[in-house]
């Protein structure tokens, strides 16, 4: 239990330590600087990344989905989002609700 306690402790450490840094560096960054560019740059990568090994490389439970419902949902959700005022919560949804569908249709449960 000990061995919990200090683990949560480090990783909360570490997470403000980072967080703290923000802040204090925020106000000497420029939004159009090189730098920034870079960092959002860097950003939109992982998402891309985590995306692209959700649907081509999945785990656990969405293992067991077909890629072609995967990346069905994965469009509506792409098209509801940039389809709509770029509103992330609408796509989100309508991915997820794509996929529990087409699972429902080909008789195995979503749950």
């Amino acid at each position: 239990m000990l061995e919990l306690g200090l683990t949560v402790l480090a990783c909360g450490a570490a997470t403000y330590m980072w967080r703290g840094l923000g802040v204090l560096l925020s106000g000497r960054v420029r939004t159009d600087s090189e730098v920034f560019t870079w960092v959002g740059c860097v950003a939109y990568a992982m998402v891309a990344a985590l995306m692209s090994r959700l649907v081509l490389l999945p785990e656990g439970a969405l293992a067991a989905t077909p890629l072609y419902e995967r990346l069905a949902a994965c469009a509506a959700a792409l098209l509801v989002y940039y389809g709509g005022r770029r509103n992330l919560f609408t796509g989100i949804v309508s991915g997820f609700a794509v996929i529990v569908a087409l699972e429902w249709l080909r008789g195995a449960s979503p749950w």
